[in-house]
């Protein structure tokens, strides 16, 4: 189904695209615009009976729609009025040069240029906007990634390659040794990550570039089994699950913003305008460490042992400064 919306929104692309393209086939046509062939039927029909405001009968929009549904050609004519494509608004021109900015740093070689190539051509399109839009795009932000890494991993998508990464895991401090099947590069919270199926893990992955510490592409096809999925990541990077760690964690007046930055099972207001949240946890260390960073302005009280070891975390870590005080 197309909506009254959708359609409108396409008939004023289609006349512009069939005047440049005379006699284009119905299959193709549909495929440029992602429609079915009867929906594009349905659109000549519709311009079929188009034209400007009080234009008589033979001012109207001429499409040959025998050709259209018999030869499955599309003849389209007297829509000169109708030559020029639709202009990007402001914010659809801050929207893709958004996304373009955030696909730049995730590319490499060839392909950056070429999406250099489409940049500089929508900032030339945008024309007197340009500077207010080239302002308004400037925050986006990626952590980079080392350029033969980036340059790899998208030769490695691209040619549907397998690849051997040397990986670092700041939660276990290890660097690890793993092959894996590339299915794709996201972006997501200022990080690229690959996403692909991992032979060591025997499930799907997500590999920041940035701590990719090598790569190496393989004489091996990249084959994802078919319970290889991507993730739907709509919701940001952590996704909790029934088998993580519930932990129930006390936040003081200064740390209250957790609780809106991460995901939460439920939250509570307590004494001194304090929190007391449950989260799921999928790694423990990234808690301790989290605990760590608020100084003492959290607190882990369930489970009572990881809260008894964080404390003592921080107190070996003060105690060390102490020892290094005269």
């Amino acid at each position: 189904m197309s909506s009254a919306r959708d359609q409108v929104q396409r008939l004023l692309a289609l006349v512009p695209y069939l005047r440049e393209n005379d006699g284009a086939r119905v299959d193709d046509v549909a495929a440029e615009f992602g429609v079915r062939p009867k929906q594009i039927i349905a659109d000549l029909k519709v311009l079929w009976f188009c034209g400007l405001p009080g234009a008589q009968m033979g001012d109207l929009i001429e499409i040959d729609i025998d050709a259209a549904e018999g030869d499955g050609v599309i003849h389209l004519n007297n829509a000169d009025y109708l030559a020029r494509p639709l202009r990007l608004a402001a914010d659809e021109a801050l929207a893709l040069l958004t996304a373009l900015r955030t696909l730049r740093e995730v590319t490499a070689g060839q392909d950056r240029d070429a999406v250099d190539r489409a940049i500089a051509k929508l900032e030339k399109a945008a024309g007197e906007g340009a500077a207010a839009i080239e302002g308004s795009a400037a925050h986006v932000h990626v952590e980079p990634a080392a350029p033969e890494i980036a340059d790899l991993v998208n030769r490695g998508l691209a040619g549907k390659r397998r690849m051997h990464l040397t990986y670092d895991v700041p939660s276990r401090d290890e660097t690890t040794e793993r092959d894996v099947d590339p299915m794709r590069l996201v972006v997501s919270e200022g990080r690229s990550y690959l996403e692909a199926w991992c032979r060591l893990a025997e499930d799907v992955r997500l590999f920041r570039l940035d701590r990719i510490a090598a790569a190496k592409l393989l004489d091996l096809p990249s084959e994802p089994p078919p319970e290889a999925t991507p993730r739907d990541l709509s919701n940001g990077m952590f996704q909790p699950s029934e088998q993580d760690l519930l932990a129930t964690v006390k936040l003081e007046p200064p740390a209250r913003w957790v609780a809106e930055y991460y995901p939460m099972e439920s939250v509570e207001e307590a004494p001194g305008n304090s929190l007391v949240v449950k989260l799921r946890v999928a790694d423990t260390a990234w808690l301790q460490r989290l605990i760590l960073r608020l100084g003492g302005t959290a607190t882990v009280l369930d489970p009572q042992d990881l809260g008894k070891q964080i404390a003592e975390t921080a107190r070996e870590a003060l105690s060390a400064y102490d020892d290094q005080l005269p």
